[in-house]
């Protein structure tokens, strides 16, 4: 049985720490990602607002968040958009992932991804999501853009 993120979402969101318990169970889902301890502060469909916090495990040589914890971001705040929008039976799996880089990025961070939802979804389907990086000053530092390939799977699947 595949974990259901929208009745996770639901079920966790307006509980007493339950985006923490929602943002917990994806981290242990998804163990790269995990990595930067993303917090999950809004989702629905075709959005998605992710926070991850300044730690000395996400930073480079220049005491700033590393690139790569901010392109993990990107592609976690994509990913949950689009998973969010997903018919039942559907799957999504990155084949392309690109990100611009603005200034260093310190302090806590908020991912924003959005996305239109196209009016038919089929297999194949490549969905174009992107996302902004903004710090505390809601200064953009960096966006990501992923295209996500689309696969429908019938319920016997």
């Amino acid at each position: 049985m595949a974990f259901d993120l929208k009745k996770a979402w639901s079920t966790c969101a307006n509980l007493p720490f339950g985006k923490k318990i929602f943002s917990q169970i994806l981290s242990q889902a998804i163990p790269y990602t995990g990595t930067i301890h993303p917090m999950v502060l809004e989702l629905r469909e075709g959005y998605s607002r992710v926070e991850i916090k300044d730690r000395r495990m996400v930073r480079n040589h220049l005491d700033s968040i590393h690139a790569i914890a901010l392109m993990n971001l990107g592609e976690f705040s994509t990913g949950l958009a689009v998973s969010m929008a997903l018919p039942p039976g559907g799957q999504v799996i990155l084949v392309e992932l690109s990100m611009k880089y603005f200034k260093k990025a310190r302090g806590s961070l908020i991912a924003e991804a959005k996305t239109t939802i196209p009016e038919t979804l089929t297999d194949g389907y490549e969905w174009i999501v992107e996302s902004s990086i903004f710090d505390a000053q809601k200064i953009c530092v960096a966006q990501a853009r992923a295209v996500w390939n689309v696969r429908i799977r019938g319920k016997d699947q």
